[in-house]
């Protein structure tokens, strides 16, 4: 198990906490192992009713995956064990698969940051999810600010969410609220810090099979605190819709920069910083999604990953934001413009025979 996942069971509720504070709770390959460890053990366990999983201070659910991680491992050679990339991928798309199908209420307190693999831990399938949110969520799916493109089912859910505000989100990166978190399908209730110790009694006191229906009826007097229809995505939605359509990067980027609003012109000045290549490939990406299973998904993903190491976009990423920290990557190609097609379908090659990918056994 890892130092970083603490775990036990109160009331046959299954308490995970995410225990990495100085990390934001990035998930290391040890803390993906743990928690698929304890999920296996909680779904059959007949003194385990639901799982509650949350972070262990307010700054943050879950940062996402380790990526100086990625970027040591990823620039070493085999004798300096650079398989351990591949398991992290693979090990995690399987825990993201088991959370999506788990057979128990899985209930995620996203109070703080929670971004990327973040995202993968909470997001769980419509039958068994109740996702929580506070005044201090702060949300992203920012993979293209490294380079990468956004994974751990990212194609799936932000497909899924209304109109092209999946797009917007996975060509940009930006950060959102409570309030649009709601509204784009990727929270539940909203429940604000200050009640929480209430809810955490709630929980060492209900005795109902499935205990969301008592969160919902909790967090139901402060759902006027995070309207879905306050947020920046409301505002701003028939715009979204409007210059995020269609399955051109290059003409989205265009739509933006001839737009004078100020939501436009904000837009096309973050996109100018991520990397070319991988919002063409992100936008492939979650166009193919749109009609895909959870599971094909994350085998596209996990062929996806493979290629973007293979290429070296992320690793130098990772290098400009966190391991020499100057902000400047060196994107190739530079220029949304000089991106072809046949570098954007490379990204979606089969990398295994279909009898060898590492993700061939998960099922819908």
């Amino acid at each position: 198990m890892s130092e970083f996942v603490l775990t036990s069971v109160k009331n046959n509720i299954g308490y995970i906490t995410l225990d990495r504070p100085k990390a934001l709770n990035s998930l290391s390959l040890e803390m993906v192992r743990a928690l698929t460890t304890t999920l296996l053990g909680w779904q059959d366990d007949v003194n385990v009713r639901a799982v509650f999983i949350h972070g262990s201070s307010e700054k943050a659910f879950c940062a996402g995956g380790d990526i100086r991680f990625f970027y040591d491992v990823g620039t070493a050679t085999p004798m300096g064990d650079s398989a351990l990339l591949e398991d992290f991928f693979t090990e995690e798309y399987a825990l993201n698969h088991l959370i999506h199908f788990y057979p128990k209420p899985y209930i995620a307190l996203m109070n703080g940051v929670v971004m990327g693999g973040g995202m993968g831990i909470a997001q769980a399938g419509n039958d068994c999810r109740l996702r929580i949110v506070t005044e201090r969520t702060k949300m992203a799916m920012p993979e293209v600010n490294i380079g990468l493109f956004p994974d751990v089912g990212g194609g799936y859910f932000l497909s899924r969410a209304p109109g092209q505000i999946g797009t917007y989100l996975g060509l940009t990166g930006e950060m959102i609220n409570a309030a649009d978190a709601l509204y784009a399908g990727l929270a539940d209730v909203f429940i604000p810090t200050s009640e929480l110790p209430a809810l955490m009694h709630l929980l060492g006191q209900n005795t109902a099979t499935d205990v969301r229906a008592a969160i919902r009826e909790f967090a139901a007097p402060f759902a006027d605190q995070a309207l879905p229809g306050t947020g920046k995505l409301a505002a701003n939605r028939s715009s979204i819709d409007a210059l995020f359509s269609g399955n051109s990067a290059i003409k989205i980027s265009n739509n933006l920069q001839q737009d004078a609003s100020d939501f436009a012109q904000q837009a096309f000045a973050i996109m100018q910083k991520r990397s070319p290549l991988l919002m063409s490939v992100t936008l492939e990406q979650l166009r193919r999604s749109a009609s895909m299973t959870v599971s094909d998904c994350l085998r596209m993903e996990r062929n996806m990953v493979r290629h973007c190491f293979k290429h070296g976009e992320v690793l130098e990423g990772v290098r400009a934001l966190v391991v020499d920290k100057d902000n400047t990557p060196r994107w190739s190609p530079g220029t949304l413009t000089e991106v072809t097609t046949e570098q954007v379908t490379g990204f979606f090659a089969e990398a295994w025979p279909a009898h060898a990918h590492p993700l061939r056994h998960l099922k819908d």
